[in-house]
């Protein structure tokens, strides 16, 4: 049975899961934890221990129509300043409170648009962090650019503080495309700040790219896909479009009929993935590709691939911080997640507290499930074996955890003694696989199409 068939079977085209970047996912946060809760995993990190650390700055010159991440818009300078200085008083908390010797594993600026920081802002930042963590050996330091909001010195400021990997959304290069999401980025602008970048020693790029968006064709996706590849970028994500209008209001600006259709979105898929293969590059889990030396695919063959907020991950340290408003941190013993309003965000900071206003302490079998759908989602593979020993769980209870996926899926789900899989042809209902380990069920604010 073919996959549109076995999609169009089981009623999975209009299916909507998680992206599974975490388990549980954010919409089962809850309020019983809070910032006391959070101090406390701080403090409980062990000396001399590695963690990831993450920056959030929420501010857009403009909003992208298609974009769903927490974002505002701003026309001056102040209020990046302002939130800079928050951003740095609660660098200052964290190291008040980080046991002794801890270094730093991955640095990563997100947003909304870091690169709307001034330089003089951006080295001011990267000193603070410098101050309060010491990076590890092989420490890496990545940055989403937006190539229409960096310039020659935000590009110097960037290499000067240690900046060794670059990530650029790229979205679609169609100017139709470009148009009805409302983001306008021409593959000069893009092809000059990766020159840029390059001349500027930085040779780790990362870039991300959409299917599924409005009036996108394969033969549009194709062309896209090509003139990426000419920039000749180390890793990729190709993500599926989420369209959540009900989530996020600014997507309402983009017509719902000039969507694909679900079938179209995986022949969009299949179209962009032949693309990247052909060219080289190694596939990486559902949705990301990596040439061969990339970190990624050094990782995946190790064994050693993970899943993080931001899709897949060569970063092993068992703590990552997130700093900023909207934030999330991921401990051994749970979830934090910082309140989200800028203003709220501030006012607890310069109160001298941490932001923390909700997550999820881990509890029952979630340790469990949560590396189960992780190895789905990285290895396409559940080692029982791996399971049994990690977690203390027995083979009747694996036997139990696996059936009803089997159940479901039939042979896109191959189960034996020592592990269950998905073979080649069922990967793209990984998604939906992962969802039958999910004690939680999904959640009332709805997911992004499986597709």
């Amino acid at each position: 049975m073919t996959i549109d068939s076995q999609l169009t079977r089981l009623g999975l085209f209009d299916a909507r899961v998680p992206r599974y970047t975490s388990y549980p996912t954010a919409p089962h946060f809850s309020q019983d934890v809070q910032a006391p809760q959070f101090l406390e995993w701080v403090r409980a990190i062990p000396e001399g221990a590695q963690i990831s650390l993450y920056l959030h700055v929420p501010f857009c010159r403009r909003l992208c129509w298609f974009c769903a991440c927490r974002t505002q818009g701003t026309s001056t300078d102040a209020p990046v300043a302002a939130y800079v200085e928050t951003l740095k008083a609660e660098l200052d908390l964290l190291g008040q409170n980080l046991p002794a010797g801890v270094r730093l594993s991955r640095l990563h600026w997100g947003g909304g648009t870091p690169t709307l920081l001034s330089p003089d802002l951006m080295r001011d930042l990267a000193a603070k962090v410098r101050e309060v963590v010491d990076f590890g050996p092989d420490a890496e330091f990545s940055v989403e650019i937006d190539p229409n909001e960096v310039d020659e010195a935000r590009l110097d400021a960037l290499a000067e503080a240690g900046m060794n990997r670059a990530s650029i959304g790229v979205q679609d290069f169609d100017p139709e495309i470009q148009e009805t999401i409302g983001r306008d980025q021409s593959y000069e602008i893009t092809q000059s700040v990766v020159e840029a970048l390059r001349a500027r020693g930085i040779r780790s790029l990362n870039a991300d790219i959409l299917y599924g968006l409005p009036h996108q064709t394969s033969q549009r996706l194709a062309s896209t896909v090509q003139k990426l590849l000419s920039l000749g970028p180390d890793r990729v994500a190709l993500y599926g479009y989420a369209h959540v209008p009900w989530m996020a209001r600014r997507q309402q600006m983009i017509p719902s009929e000039s969507l694909p259709t679900p079938e179209e979105r995986l022949k969009l898929y299949e179209t962009a993935r032949r693309l990247f293969v052909w060219d080289g590059y190694d596939e990486i889990g559902i949705d990301h590709f990596a040439r061969p030396d990339d970190g990624l695919a050094v990782a995946l063959k190790a064994g050693e691939l993970r899943r993080n907020f931001q899709g897949y991950t060569d970063d092993t340290a068992p703590v990552l911080v997130g700093l900023g408003a909207s934030s999330i941190s991921y401990f051994p013993q749970g979830y934090a997640q910082n309140v989200s309003a800028t203003s709220a965000y501030t006012r607890a900071v310069r109160e001298g507290q941490f932001p923390t206003h909700r997550g999820h302490a881990f509890v029952g079998e979630d340790l469990l499930r949560r590396r189960m759908i992780e190895a789905l989602m990285c290895d396409f593979r559940i080692d029982t074996a791996e399971m049994i020993e990690t977690f203390g769980v027995t083979p009747a209870r694996m036997a139990e955890l696996y059936a009803p996926a089997k159940e479901r899926f039939g042979d896109f789900v191959r189960v034996t003694e020592d592990s269950l899989s998905i073979p080649p042809e069922g990967r793209p209902l990984t998604r939906m696989i992962a969802a039958m380990f999910d004690a939680y069920g999904m959640s009332k604010a709805g997911h992004s199409s499986a597709v």
